[in-house]
């Protein structure tokens, strides 16, 4: 696939007449008829980008020699989504690549003005009035999550659910070694959270997942009235391709927003850099980490823009700082901006739901295969938890020999073991779909799936 190319019909003209050319066939004719394509692609009118992208990819397959790439059904926090061509070549631009923290706003109002753009995204994904410049990673969105709770509310206790990605609930037991933070993870019963189980009366936070990490939808309104009983803020860890077609945090009541950014035009990248993604309330504006850029106006009273509360924590509170965070991931922030920018309110609905509808057009075809059950049976919008009758690590490697990247098990995903997983943890496999999965791939994995099996 070529890269995105923004040019006009005009402009086509007018480097044409430069040229002294007539037609864009007089600009190729150098090039032999034998190595032109003599042909049409074959493509309906109106495909979608990954769509072209997918029908390339077939085309390429068939060059001698060419590897296949393995189809990406991985996910757990990474996702294969389809970054388009505007926004790989408008994120590589040297003005964003090069940027350096914008300390004088008289040079820096380009990526200001752009983080900015960014924030006013994030407030609108999370449904939450304020949002910071991003963070490291969604594990380490969810660390100041719940250090600005104990800092809100003086409690050490902190409630997470064990939908909560494990990795990201690592992270946090790690932190707490050092902060002193007494960790009550709830477990899951059927693939949601057991509130029921929760017996406290005071809590600093309360966090869960949404979707959580087996890719269930759960009901939010158990732990918002356990936050609010408990005394502690209501963090929602939320997938920000989820706020396409559902409720948003805030709409839920929650007191924090934390996320992973990487679904919105971050590749892949083997794990990285990727991009945290943090709101909260007005209320907890001060206790707020890392940086955050705001509008002003200028000495001529020009729209202007520069990073404000800087010094609240880091340089004036000293051991009394709930943050040490003083930076933010600008490249990753802008593309995460212009990805949004380009597909709109309606382009993340149309992600989001084509998103769903493959994976659960692939679910119905995946829980027909004989020994096949699923892990839950509640709601799920993107990715599904399954039991296979033999251990899954096995079963990706028979897949990954047929060019299919199945996804990821759990038992590997976990460390080895999850107490809300009934049976033999080893035999679950979590599988991901996103827009990218055409209904050939789908059914193909199905049929590949059922012969491995068999």
């Amino acid at each position: 696939m070529a890269d995105y190319l923004p040019h006009t019909p005009e402009e086509t003209t007018e480097m044409l007449a430069f040229l002294g050319m007539e037609s864009l066939e007089h600009l190729f004719a150098h090039i032999p008829a034998s190595v032109r394509l003599s042909r049409g692609l074959d493509l309906e009118s109106g495909v979608s980008e990954p769509d072209v992208a997918a029908a390339f990819s077939t085309y390429s397959r068939a060059n001698a020699g060419q590897l296949s790439n393995l189809t990406c059904y991985a996910g757990a926090g990474a996702y294969d989504h389809e970054v388009p061509a505007v926004v790989r070549m408008l994120g590589s631009r040297s003005e964003f690549v090069t940027a350096y923290t914008p300390y004088q706003p008289e040079v820096a109002q380009g990526i200001l003005q752009a983080i900015f753009e960014f924030q006013t995204m994030v407030s609108r994904l999370s449904g939450l009035a304020v949002a910071n410049a991003s963070l490291y990673d969604g594990a380490t969105a969810l660390v100041e999550a719940v250090n600005m709770a104990a800092g809100a509310t003086r409690s050490s206790t902190m409630v997470i659910s064990s939908g909560v990605h494990p990795h990201w609930r690592a992270v946090v037991r790690t932190f707490a070694q050092g902060t002193g933070h007494e960790i009550l993870e709830v477990p899951l019963k059927d693939g949601v959270t057991d509130w029921a189980s929760v017996d406290v009366t005071t809590a600093a936070a309360v966090v869960v997942a949404y979707p959580n990490y087996l890719g269930v939808v759960e009901d939010m309104n158990a732990p918002k009235a356990l936050a609010t009983s408990a005394g502690g803020l209501f963090v929602v860890c939320a997938d920000p391709v989820a706020a396409g077609v559902l409720k948003t945090a805030g709409d839920w009541g929650a007191d924090v927003f934390v996320g992973e950014g990487q679904p919105l035009g971050t590749a892949l990248s083997f794990g990285g850099p990727y991009l945290g993604l943090f709101a909260c309330t007005h209320d907890q504006i001060r206790r707020l980490p890392g940086r955050i850029v705001g509008e002003t106006v200028d000495s001529n009273d020009r729209r202007s823009f520069v990073t404000t509360l800087r010094a609240r924590e880091q340089d004036i509170r000293r051991e009394k700082a709930t943050s040490n965070v003083c930076t933010n991931q600008t490249l990753m922030a802008v593309t995460a901006a212009i990805q949004l920018g380009w597909l709109g309110t309606r382009g993340l609905r149309e992600v989001a739901t084509r998103c769903a509808q493959g994976a659960h057009y692939l679910y119905d075809s995946l829980v027909r295969i004989k020994g096949v059950t699923p892990v839950s049976t509640h709601p799920f919008l993107r990715e599904f938890a399954l039991t296979l009758p033999r251990r899954a690590s096995g079963v990706l490697d028979d897949l990954a020999g047929e060019g299919i990247l199945g996804g990821i098990s759990v038992e590997t995903l976990t460390g080895g073991t999850d107490p809300s997983i009934e049976g033999d943890i080893g035999d679950v496999l979590l599988v991901a779909v996103t827009e990218r999965r055409t209904r050939d791939e789908l059914d193909r994995y199905a049929e590949v799936l059922g012969k491995v099996l068999s």
